[in-house]
């Protein structure tokens, strides 16, 4: 096919995902397969901007990328419009199911209505005594606020809602990997108390763990990387309480390098705490949360020159 036939192939896909798109916005087509219709018009949308791209057509392809965006509200639409027919027939389990189905609907399109969307779905969900699912689409509220909306403070609240939800149903290690995302985010807003608390409290609770204590050390770590720029002596002390309640994380390479570090800052060398930072990334690569917290302590060194190089 050459590529006026596939400019022409894609554009009768388009009147027929248009087609379905309008019939399905009626009350009718809402309660009859309305919502079929849509999903069958993005993937109509989506062939057809396959199809403009295969005839590079590029025009084409910016058109359709609007359209699929135009699908997918009117996606969540037609999933909110059957959550609230749901409900109005006491169908509380369908109701929300379909508000979660327009909240994912919404999730590129319209960030802000999927977070709406979502916390209609929580809120019967809770209702209903189901704690463990709210819990998880707070996890699913708390990461659309991090990577589309970038509200960092606002996802610390759903992490944490959501983690609290998973204690109240035992489900620990769900609770604590949303209190990780808690104390990482904490700690970058300089929130280190809290920090502090949280990453303690995860590594008590994983140290005593068969499957789980090896991770003991990586919480202690972040934890003491938190006082440390909080007040050197802090530090010190913690890291002597670390060890007295988990012995393995005096054999760790974070504790030798923390000891290091804390012997160039109360020398205020800055070349040896450089050196011994470089020294443990050329084995354990930092991420950039640890390279961070390395930064805000090595700026407290006089003369420091700002990186870690």
């Amino acid at each position: 096919m050459d590529n006026s036939g596939k400019e022409k192939e894609a554009m009768q896909l388009m009147a027929e995902a248009d087609k379905k798109v309008k019939s399905s916005g009626s009350f009718l087509g809402g309660m009859f397969g309305g919502n079929h219709k849509v999903e069958d018009a993005c993937e109509m949308y989506a062939r057809a901007a396959n199809m403009f791209k295969m005839a590079k057509n590029w025009s084409g392809i910016i058109l359709h990328l609007i359209l699929m965006c135009f699908a997918a509200v009117a996606a969540g639409s037609a999933f909110c419009q059957a959550a609230r027919l749901h409900m109005q027939m006491q169908n509380k389990l369908d109701s929300a199911t379909s508000f979660v189905d327009a909240g994912n609907a919404y999730k590129k399109a319209d960030p802000q209505e999927a977070i709406n969307c979502l916390n209609a779905a929580i809120d019967i969900y809770t209702d209903m005594g189901r704690f463990t699912i709210a819990a998880k689409h707070h996890m699913t509220i708390a990461e659309i606020y991090e990577s589309e909306l970038v509200d960092i403070e606002k996802a610390i609240a759903h992490y944490e809602q959501a983690a609290d939800y998973y204690k109240g149903e035992e489900s620990n290690s769900s609770a604590n990997k949303c209190l990780l995302k808690v104390g990482s985010y904490s700690a970058q807003l300089e929130q280190y108390p809290k920090a502090i608390e949280i990453f303690e409290q995860v590594a008590t609770s994983t140290m005593d763990n068969p499957l789980l204590k090896y991770n003991a050390k990586e919480y202690f770590w972040k934890a003491a990387l938190c006082h440390f720029i909080v007040d050197e002596l802090n530090a010190k002390l913690a890291i002597e309480k670390y060890e007295g309640m988990f012995p393995a994380f005096s054999d760790s390479r974070e504790c030798k390098l923390l000891k290091k570090l804390l012997e160039a800052h109360e020398e205020q060398n800055n070349e040896a705490f450089t050196e011994a930072v470089k020294e443990f990334d050329s084995i354990s690569r930092l991420d950039q949360w640890q390279t961070t917290m390395l930064l805000r302590i090595k700026k407290t060194i006089q003369g420091d020159g700002g990186d870690l190089k």
